[in-house]
């Protein structure tokens, strides 16, 4: 039973510390994984399995495993929709990557985002140049909105709702 133990352990632990590096180094939209993207995933994948299991390929050390990954990302879940000032450990709020047809410099460097990656974002999005976009915002799930100069912006009140 002890090695099962450690093989829970050593899982949980690299899959925090894979979720808070992931959180540090950018997010995508898995459609926007370029193949270097992909093959780090696979690689990464491949060389954190042996340390997740301590070298057991038994059917129980793998099953072990994927319990313990699913069962701490379902933790994970419940405690950020509990407590939100653990939600920017693995992500944070939109991120504005154009404003007023002029990229956010800083914004693009925080977010791990080119020039090129925007425009290839308008282009899918029909938009023609970056003068026609008001804004660009990368969303908390990797998307990339486009709001453009010709589309009104609406400023609503709060709805009260009676109950």
């Amino acid at each position: 039973m002890i090695p099962y133990l450690e093989v829970a352990g050593t899982t949980m632990a690299i899959y925090l510390y894979l979720v808070l590096l992931v959180r540090l180094l950018g997010r995508r939209q898995l459609g926007q994984l370029s193949a270097v993207d992909l093959l780090i995933l696979i690689l990464l994948g491949s060389a954190v399995e042996t340390g997740m299991i301590h070298g057991n390929t038994s059917l129980a050390a793998g099953i072990v495993s994927a319990l313990t990954l699913l069962l701490t990302n379902f933790a994970l879940t419940k405690i950020f929709l509990k407590f939100k000032r653990f939600r920017h450990l693995v992500g944070s709020g939109p991120i504005l990557l154009v404003d007023n047809g002029k990229f956010v410099e800083e914004h693009l460097k925080r977010a791990g985002f080119t020039e090129a990656d925007v425009l290839q974002a308008l282009r899918g999005r029909e938009e023609d140049g970056l003068e026609n976009v008001r804004f660009a915002v990368l969303e908390t799930d990797g998307t990339v909105n486009v709001i453009p100069m010709h589309e009104a912006i609406h400023k609503s009140a709060p709805v009260k709702c009676d109950s």
